[in-house]
């Protein structure tokens, strides 16, 4: 602490940083000490003392991002006033919009402004996990669910309910084309064209807050409505790069499934991934023969073995649920498709992952 303060303080008395006295010097030391995490991790990484994803080296923000934060600690002296206003150094009273009461005394506000011009406060507060729990069910009088994601409809559960996609980005794209058009047409460096940014900025906006207020309802209800949660491990990186990018980037799978995970961590649900190489489209899930694979427009199916007709995306729902080990009787007992004699060219032993048997054991207790 005292060696970033030096360093502050030398900085603010050089003639090219005097700005910096128009800023609290608690934002400047939270600064430094961001700085100072990031070379701390990276040679941790380096040095192998660090677990998981290595870390590359620290960086300079790139000139294309519009994004800007600041951190008040509690040292920084701010408060929030009996009117409701945040009360920050050297800014002074802010008029706030609030989303929720706070339930407890902040620690710490962070001020973010994104690229749409808009300002958000971020608190850290503690909270009571009991409380969370309060506020949900009894997770042992709630059925088990598995899910299959798509572009045709968003989500297909395993117990035959239908979420269509809401495809926000496919509705908007007439209006996105034309801001990106104006803003084309305008003269670098100009003050019409950082208008034409900010409009292009805040539709880009609209659609994602659209889409992670539609991701945020979901998993919340099938949080709310199951004991346990079944998905598939999708390939979110390499389906992006094919020519679906486009409908993959606006499904926004891998931030409703992030959704569904930690809330089901706080909620005391299960969640669990079952490995992208199941055949859950493949399989009949009435009598567990595998029928081959099978091309993307072919919607439904007529199993060999048993005559069942399956709807494609139901059919993977519910083998996801029986491949994750959540599928159960009334009396709490696994169930499996009845056992059939394989044919010669698919005779083979499939093994099981020790994630998916710790998943069993979890959601049999």
């Amino acid at each position: 602490m005292k060696l970033q303060t030096v360093v502050i303080t030398e900085a603010k008395l050089s003639p090219g940083r005097q700005w910096l006295s128009e800023v609290s010097a608690v934002v400047l030391q939270q600064a430094l000490r961001d700085v100072e995490r990031a070379y701390t991790n990276f040679f941790s990484s380096l040095k192998g003392a660090r677990q998981g994803a290595r870390v590359g080296a620290p960086r300079f923000r790139s000139k294309r991002d519009a994004r800007q934060a600041i951190r008040f600690a509690a040292n920084a002296r701010w408060k929030i006033t009996e009117a409701g206003r945040l009360l920050l150094p050297k800014i002074g009273e802010v008029r706030v919009r609030w989303s929720r009461s706070l339930p407890s005394l902040p620690s710490s506000v962070t001020v973010i402004r994104d690229a749409a011009g808009r300002f958000f406060a971020s608190f850290v507060v503690e909270s009571d996990p009991d409380a969370d729990l309060a506020r949900m069910p009894e997770a042992d009088s709630l059925p088990s669910v598995g899910i299959d994601l798509g572009l045709t409809h968003f989500a297909v559960l395993s117990d035959g309910r239908v979420i269509d996609s809401p495809r926000f980005l496919r509705r908007a794209e007439k209006k996105l084309k034309k801001a990106q058009r104006e803003l084309s047409r305008k003269q670098k460096r100009s003050k019409n064209r950082e208008k034409a940014r900010l409009k292009v900025a805040r539709a880009h906006a609209q659609v994602a807050d659209a889409r992670r207020e539609f991701h945020h309802q979901l998993s919340t209800r099938l949080i709310r409505e199951s004991q346990a949660v079944a998905v598939e491990d999708l390939a979110v990186k390499a389906l992006a790069r094919t020519r679906l990018g486009t409908s993959v980037h606006d499904a926004g799978w891998a931030q409703f499934l992030a959704m569904l995970e930690y809330k089901a961590g706080r909620y005391g649900r299960v969640f669990v991934k079952v490995g992208r190489f199941e055949p859950t489209s493949q399989v009949c899930s009435v009598c567990g023969v595998k029928d081959g694979p099978k091309p993307l427009h072919v919607r439904t199916w007529t199993c060999t073995h048993c005559g069942t007709v399956h709807d494609r995306d139901h059919n993977a729902a519910k083998n996801v649920r029986q491949a994750a080990g959540l599928a159960v009787t009334a009396c709490r007992a696994q169930v499996r498709p009845e056992l059939v004699p394989a044919p010669r060219e698919e005779a083979g032993s499939h093994g099981i992952h020790t994630g998916v048997r710790a998943a069993q054991r979890h959601s049999t207790r």
